[in-house]
């Protein structure tokens, strides 16, 4: 999280140091206004860079050169899921348009849950266990 707060307090100087030359996206990560054309700091960051600059990480951490950077956000996403985290908030969080998106794509039955689903429902219909 220090990274966060580090990348908020970085951004935020740079906002307030191009003043109306920043136009604001909401992004966590925008692009400065190093040697850019107007109206292009505050905007999204330029794909190619990102995947250059996950290359030069990627290399140094010595993972596969098959591992995605997306590879990390479908395993957050799959860990927020498997640790009963809300699914309305982890679809929130990763973008998804919707909690069902993401449970179709990264939610799978998960035993636990579906003993304690089944334990409730009979719970609320007066039956005190399952045969």
């Amino acid at each position: 999280m220090n990274v966060l707060k580090w990348q908020r307090e970085r951004q935020d100087a740079e906002r307030d140091r191009l003043g109306e030359l920043w136009v604001d996206h909401d992004l966590v990560f925008a692009r400065d206004g190093f040697k850019l054309y107007r109206g292009e700091a505050g905007g999204p960051q330029d794909p190619e860079k990102v995947s250059a600059r996950w290359r030069t990480a990627r290399n140094r951490l010595h993972l596969a050169e098959n591992f995605r950077l997306h590879d990390w956000r479908a395993s957050k996403i799959t860990n927020d899921l498997d640790a009963h985290e809300n699914p309305v908030e982890v679809s929130a969080n990763a973008r998804h348009h919707s909690p069902g998106y993401t449970m179709a794509h990264y939610g799978r039955r998960r035993a636990e849950g579906a003993k304690k689903l089944a334990a409730s429902s009979a719970s609320r219909l007066g039956l005190s266990s399952l045969v």
